[in-house]
């Protein structure tokens, strides 16, 4: 199946997935891993992300300067 069209399912079913995520997950789960398992894997991984987000946010209303140099230490490694 085209990847267009699997990307135009998986933006009806609203999951999220860009195109290039989306044909990550198609080639794993051509190479065998378990759809099931993947999916489990994302919604952690995005679980994790929200938690990030909400720390940053946090971080940088409570501890603002902090916050400066934690960006900054952070570019650096980038």
């Amino acid at each position: 199946m085209p990847r267009s069209i699997l990307f135009e399912i998986s933006r009806i079913l609203n999951t999220g997935l860009d195109m290039e995520t989306l044909s990550i997950c198609v080639r794993l789960c051509e190479q065998g891993i378990n759809p099931e398992a993947l999916s489990s894997v994302i919604k952690e991984l995005r679980k994790a992300t929200e938690a990030l987000k909400f720390f940053y946010f946090i971080f940088e209303v409570w501890e603002p300067e902090l916050s400066t140099i934690y960006k900054a230490a952070e570019n650096m490694t980038s």
